[in-house]
C-alpha cells in the first residue's frame, strides 16, 4: 500500500511537473512560433503572387500554343501552320458577347486601320470560346461587323477545347436564369510572332497608343 500510494505520488508530481513544463514551453514558444510561421507564410505569398505577375519568360512562352484542327469563318480548315510566317493577333471570345469581345474587336480593327501599310503582314483571328453557337455561318457575319481583316476561328467542341487549352485561355459556361447561358473567358488579345509563339498580351481596355506600340514591337 505505501509503495502504491508513493507511486501515485510520484506520478502526481511527475504530471505536475509535466503540466508546469508545458506551460512555460506554451508561454515561450508558442508566440514565436506561431509569428514565425505567418511571417514565412506571407514571404511565401509575396514571393508567389511576385512570380506569378512577371511577364513570362522566352521560354515559358514557347510552351503555349500548339497543335488544333478547326475551321475558319468561310468553313476551310485551320490549323496552328496558319499562324506560322507572318505575326498575329488572336482574341478568344464569342458571338453571343454582350459586351466584351465587341468592345475588343471593335479596338482590333481600329488598330488595324490606324497602322494601315504597317499591318499588312499581320493577322488577326477571334477564336470561339462558344463553338456549340458560334457556327462558321455565325462567326463570319459577327465579325463582318468590324472589319473583313478578323477571321473567325471555330469548330468541333472538343478541338476547341484543346486550343483554348493549349493557349492557356480560361473559359466558363456560365448558366443564366432564363435558362440560357455566358461564358466567362480571359479578355486579353494574345501577341503571338511569326514562329506562332505568344510574345505577348494586350489587356482589355488598354491605351490605344499603349497597344499599337506593342503591336509594332511584334512586327519587328
Amino acid at each position: 500500500m505505501p509503495t502504491q500510494l508513493n507511486e501515485r505520488r510520484g506520478g502526481s508530481r511527475a504530471s505536475l511537473r509535466a503540466k508546469e513544463e508545458k506551460a512555460m514551453f506554451t508561454k515561450e514558444w508558442s508566440v514565436p512560433a506561431i509569428l514565425t510561421v505567418f511571417l514565412l507564410s506571407v514571404c511565401g505569398l509575396i514571393a508567389y503572387f511576385t512570380w506569378s505577375l512577371m511577364p513570362p519568360t522566352k521560354a515559358a512562352e514557347d510552351h503555349i500554343g500548339g497543335a488544333f484542327n478547326l475551321i475558319d469563318d468561310r468553313g476551310q480548315p485551320v490549323t496552328a501552320q496558319a499562324l506560322k510566317g507572318h505575326p498575329s493577333l488572336i482574341y478568344f471570345g464569342y458571338t453571343h458577347c454582350p459586351d466584351v469581345c465587341p468592345t475588343t474587336l471593335f479596338e482590333m480593327a481600329g488598330w488595324l486601320k490606324t497602322l494601315g501599310p504597317e499591318a499588312d503582314k499581320l493577322k488577326a483571328y477571334f477564336f470561339s470560346v462558344d463553338p456549340q453557337r458560334d457556327t462558321p455561318e455565325v462567326m463570319h457575319k459577327y465579325t463582318g461587323n468590324f472589319t473583313d481583316r478578323i477571321i473567325g476561328v471555330t469548330g468541333d467542341p472538343t478541338e476547341m477545347q484543346k486550343a483554348i487549352k493549349d493557349w492557356r485561355i480560361y473559359a466558363k459556361k456560365v448558366p443564366s436564369p432564363d435558362g440560357d447561358y455566358t461564358m466567362d473567358h480571359t479578355a486579353s488579345v494574345l501577341l503571338v510572332d511569326a514562329d506562332g509563339s505568344l510574345r505577348g498580351l494586350i489587356a482589355y481596355g488598354e491605351d490605344k497608343d499603349v497597344a499599337l506600340q506593342k503591336i509594332r514591337n511584334l512586327l519587328k
